[in-house]
């Protein structure tokens, strides 16, 4: 498996009242990585290198994450998204393709929805546009950490997300139980963009797990929001959108977002599916 590569560039954005941690890594046009809950970029694992290969990957570290730490706001997906569509413009960007996992994807789709004038192409990975479609264990048992926010952070102790956690916060392993109570404060909150996702004029490639925390009927139904499947293509493929669905066969909400065939499902849909060129 290919090591992380070490960033060309990191450093701290000032953007929507707050300072968020970002990193670098290749060269291109700009894929802005945004983390699932209670990670960071490097959760992405090698498909970091994957996708670098072609293109900038700048990863973000989120609110109370990683880099960026507690900022002692609320959080709301709203503040999140104007965070990374300023953090564009910071970088010297008019638009950029969006990759969210999980709470990242969330991020990226309501960033498409607050800000599309920022938003390039879009894929959202293990994520859901409403709250009711994670499993009951799932949003149940995320409802419940923001009951108990030290608990929560004391059990936590020791894992991957706290060793990856003080290894880049600001204040390190001292600004942890801060980070986790703003965090679960708000991941027990409900929501759904039902009526807003159809405004999503991006391309977009949605991609679930087999066995995902994400209920597949709440994938489909919201592909089916982005225009996907509206119709059948046809033969000649005139009757095809721009956004697409797939599904990762033996793979987890857990383990996704270290899946290679992510970035294989990715990479083309990002380059606008080119067509290879005709063998002789």
């Amino acid at each position: 498996m290919p090591a992380i590569p070490t960033p060309t560039e990191s450093g701290y954005a000032d953007v929507n009242g707050v300072r968020i941690w970002y990193q670098s890594y290749g060269e291109g046009e700009p894929l802005i990585l945004l983390h699932g809950g209670f990670g960071t970029v490097e959760m992405f694992g090698p498909n970091i290198e994957l996708l670098a290969k072609s293109r900038k990957v700048i990863g973000v570290d989120l609110q109370a994450h990683g880099g960026t730490g507690p900022l002692g706001r609320p959080i709301t997906f709203d503040a999140l998204a104007t965070d990374v569509a300023e953090l564009i413009e910071f970088l010297g960007y008019e638009k950029a393709d969006l990759m969210g996992y999980s709470l990242g994807g969330a991020t990226a789709l309501r960033v498409a929805i607050d800000h599309p004038e920022v938003v390039d192409r879009l894929v959202l990975v293990s994520m859901v546009h409403a709250y009711a479609n994670w499993h009951s264990y799932n949003f149940e048992g995320m409802k419940a950490m923001g009951t108990d926010p030290e608990g929560t952070a004391k059990s936590l102790i020791g894992s991957p997300q706290h060793q990856g956690y003080i290894a880049k916060a600001p204040g390190g392993d001292a600004s942890f139980p801060d980070a986790v109570r703003e965090f679960v404060a708000f991941i027990g909150q409900d929501y759904d963009w039902s009526a807003e996702v159809p405004q999503v004029k991006a391309p977009t490639l949605l991609v679930v797990a087999d066995w995902d925390a994400v209920r597949i009927s709440g994938a489909t139904r919201l592909y089916e929001l982005l225009g996907g499947s509206a119709q059948d293509a046809g033969w000649d493929r005139s009757g095809m959108g721009e956004s697409h669905f797939a599904v990762i066969p033996n793979v987890t909400h857990y383990d996704i977002v270290t899946s290679t065939e992510l970035s294989r499902l990715a990479i083309p849909f990002l380059d606008n599916y080119p067509i290879p060129p005709a063998k002789d």
